[in-house]
């Protein structure tokens, strides 16, 4: 890189947004001191009717320290917290680095050879689980460094009789797991409860690990990126900054993406804490009744979502009997956000402003994001957050002109500070230049002279057919305009002659049908000869991660697979 990149996008910040960010020294575990200081009656966990406050909340996460330390939990130990939304995982992470320790993020989804590998490559000596998880577990256990298993259960966190009528339903349903106790496995709730007071928080640095998020599972092998407790708390600090309509103490955050993901644990989880927001905690993000229910019962007032969990409520039979109207501000991230997805949202909650942000767990993880109440670029991303600087370069690592594609690279106080134990991919990862360590992030991108910016695709994702590159994202904006469609995606597979051809995956609406043919034409009044879809595959649903981001990559793998089985053999 040969120059310092401009940051034209300062001009287009609303009033109020600062041009330049310093975090704080602060801790996790010090944004949740203070919120108990601040705000110490108000509610910060609304969980199926049971309520949690700030005061409440930070007692069990400073007895569970007290009982993480008494059972050996050292400073800078990992500890897994595989757990959905819920009072349980709250207290857990908070609990976890009031003691000293490293929160290991994983996944409920995981399957047993998954969380084999995370459990062993983090090193954790302490897994928090959900009960109904645990076969999972006792398939590897002999094969891990768990030393210690904590248990908790729906019914733990249910107000009476709520809690007594749970494990009924689940025995009928066929859902329920006995746990049985042992030295090595313990119901957290009996942990928690067995302190008589906690402990003050472990004397942990802003600049110490606070958080192992596995990313690039649809790649490769995950690795764990390392974010300091000062990559968190710039993140919710940031957020902050931008959101310059946040009433502190008085928000409602419907809290339905998982916290298990970076942009929940940050923008639902961290940003409620640091506000001393109420979070209205969605253990099932699938289960759009009971969003819609939770954002009319409590008058939520933000949404962080992503867009399949947007597009389901635009779709879903029950919207229209919700009042969603009290919803003021949502961010979209994880995946890109579809304009007619937006578009429709918006009308249903009568004008919320749904705007669509970027980030990647590297960066703890959200670096864009457009205005909340300013100047919005339909399909772009935003502006980069305070304190961050973005540049698109060429694979020389060298700037392009405004206007051209080229890889998006970001830096700030929120970039990783590395793989853990991956000193080779960090190297490949992070760059040092002009004094800042910028990451690649692998995205392809354009930025115009107002500062705003746009992801074409990932780099990994790109279609070459015929020698032209064809970016997924162009094609699946055409595709949901569509009436018929609910969801679509756009991958590459073999074609003999161009090398590669464009072949759709949709899932149609309720009650809607199309054909291959007719959504081809579509497609062809609207791109390029070239980007247009050869073939079209239907499917009742596509398939997601536990954060509702549509997996492209498996899609593209059982396309690709279809296609060669096809062939005749030589």
């Amino acid at each position: 890189m040969t120059h310092f990149p401009p940051r034209p996008w300062l001009t287009h910040y609303e009033s109020g947004v600062p041009h330049d960010f310093q975090p704080s020294d602060r801790t996790l575990p010090q944004l949740l001191e203070h919120a108990a200081a601040t705000w110490p009656d108000r509610v910060a966990l609304d969980f199926l009717g049971a309520s949690t406050t700030y005061r409440a909340l930070l007692g069990d996460a400073q007895r569970l320290a007290e009982a993480l330390r008494k059972m050996g939990v050292k400073p800078g130990a990992r500890v897994s917290i595989m757990l959905p939304n819920g009072p349980a995982f709250v207290t857990a992470f908070y609990g976890a680095l009031l003691a000293g320790a490293v929160v290991v993020n994983t996944s409920p989804l995981y399957t047993p050879s998954e969380l084999q590998h995370q459990l062993t490559d983090s090193g954790s000596e302490t897994l928090i689980m959900l009960d109904t998880f645990y076969p999972r577990y006792e398939q590897i256990r002999e094969h891990v460094p768990v030393r210690r298993v904590l248990v908790t259960g729906i019914q733990d966190a249910l107000p009476f009789p709520k809690n007594l009528l749970y494990p009924i339903k689940a025995r009928r349903e066929g859902t329920w797991v006995h746990v049985p106790s042992s030295e090595r496995v313990m119901r957290l709730k009996d942990v928690i409860r067995s302190q008589t007071q906690g402990a003050p928080a472990s004397a942990r640095q802003p600049g110490d690990t606070a958080l192992l998020q596995y990313t690039g599972g649809t790649t490769g092998t995950p690795k764990g990126a390392m974010l300091s407790h000062r990559n968190l708390v710039a993140n919710a600090e940031q957020a902050r900054m931008w959101m310059q309509g946040l009433r502190e103490g008085q928000e409602v955050t419907l809290a339905a993406i998982p916290f298990f993901h970076v942009y929940g644990m940050t923008v639902a989880m961290n940003l409620s804490v640091l506000t001393g927001a109420t979070m209205i905690l969605i253990p099932n993000p699938r289960d759009i009744r009971m969003v819609l229910g939770g954002i009319s019962r409590t008058k939520a007032t933000l949404f962080p979502g992503v867009p399949t969990l947007y597009n389901a409520i635009n779709n879903h039979p029950d919207t229209a009997a919700h009042d969603l109207t009290t919803i003021r501000a949502c961010i979209s991230g994880s995946a890109p956000l579809m304009q007619e997805t937006a578009r429709r949202f918006r009308e249903i909650t009568n004008g919320a402003n749904l705007v669509e942000g970027y980030g990647l767990t590297e960066a703890s993880p959200i670096t864009h994001t457009n205005p909340i109440f300013g100047q919005q670029h339909e399909g772009s991303i935003g502006l980069p957050f305070p304190g961050v600087d973005a540049i698109i370069v060429d694979d020389q690592g060298q700037p392009v002109a405004t206007g051209e594609t080229g890889e998006l690279w970001v830096a700030g106080p929120m970039v990783m500070q590395g793989y853990w134990q991956r000193p080779e991919e960090t190297a490949a990862t992070l760059v040092q230049h002009g004094g800042l360590t910028w990451l690649k992030t692998g995205d392809m991108a354009t930025m115009d002279s107002d500062g705003y910016f746009r992801i074409v695709d990932r780099k990994k994702d790109l279609i070459i057919a015929g020698g032209f590159n064809i970016y997924p994202r162009e094609v699946e904006e055409i595709l949901m305009t569509h009436p018929a469609v609910l969801e679509a995606a756009a991958v590459g597979i073999p074609d003999e002659y161009r090398g590669e051809s464009v072949h759709a995956v949709v899932a149609l609406k309720s009650g809607q049908s199309v054909t291959d043919k007719e959504l081809i034409a579509h497609c062809r009044e609207q791109l390029s000869p070239y980007k247009v879809p050869r073939s079209v595959e239907f499917r009742s649903e596509l398939p997601k991660t536990a954060a509702m981001k549509i997996l492209r990559r498996e899609l593209a793998k059982d396309a690709r697979e279809r296609v060669k089985a096809q062939r005749p053999s030589a």
